[in-house]
């Protein structure tokens, strides 16, 4: 879970370095063996999309009418029509593909939901992180928690995604922590105001948040890099 890019993965050789000098015993590479990683990147996907419908519609219900003469969408099917009717504002950049394909997903208790929901948990969670800590009798996984920002280039690029670490623990409905764990330059002299922060993530098995917390806080005693932020 690195190769974002190299400096993000200079800064991951560093938190590496350190918690070995800290007497840490390291397994280097450690990787997930999960290998139908498409199906749980599918089972991912039906139950975001099912549980942001139903989730979106829930929070709706719970906003106060203040004005009247604007619209009160309490469903996504009325965001949907909402940003069609104002499409010269709503979709001048990008497109509602995500809400469309969410509206057509299932109930929180409908075959498909709970089905990817299983799946989904058993690939990322005992197939993947449950295997590769207990393959190795780790404690814990490390690993960049994702590349530095980027800037949003809707006319051009688009956006761009470098990476992230989130994703099995995600899933699986495994806890983790993450830390600071260093900053890369972008552009001009480094300093506070040039250099983007990288995170440490500390991923483990069900229930194992106050290892990590130890592991976590332990790591960022022995570095000592995060940055007060200028107010």
């Amino acid at each position: 879970m690195s190769g974002y890019d190299d400096a993000t993965d200079g800064v991951f050789e560093e938190a590496i370095r350190a918690v070995r000098d800290a007497g840490a015993e390291v397994v280097d590479p450690a990787d997930i063996p999960t290998e139908d990683v498409r199906k749980m990147g599918e089972c991912e996907r039906i139950v975001m999309q099912t549980e942001f419908k139903h989730g979106i519609a829930a929070y709706l219900s719970t906003r106060v009418v203040v004005d009247a003469e604007l619209a009160q969408p309490r469903s996504l099917a009325d965001l949907i029509e909402f940003n069609k009717e104002n499409a010269e504002q709503e979709l001048v950049h990008f497109g509602q593909e995500q809400f469309e394909r969410s509206q057509q997903s299932g109930p929180l208790d409908g075959e498909a939901y709970l089905e990817a929901l299983a799946a989904g948990q058993r690939l990322a969670g005992v197939e993947g992180l449950d295997a590769v800590l207990d393959e190795h009798g780790l404690d814990a996984l490390i690993a960049p928690t994702g590349g530095p920002a980027w800037p949003l280039d809707p006319e051009e690029a688009g956006d761009a995604v470098h990476g992230g670490s989130s994703r099995f623990a995600a899933i699986g409905g495994y806890p983790l922590v993450t830390v600071p764990a260093g900053f890369v330059r972008q552009g001009g002299e480094s300093g506070a105001g040039n250099d983007l922060p990288i995170g440490l993530t500390f991923m483990g098995r069900a229930w194992s948040e106050p290892v990590l917390i130890r592991l976590a806080y332990a790591f960022e005693q022995i570095t000592q890099v995060r940055r007060t932020p200028e107010l």
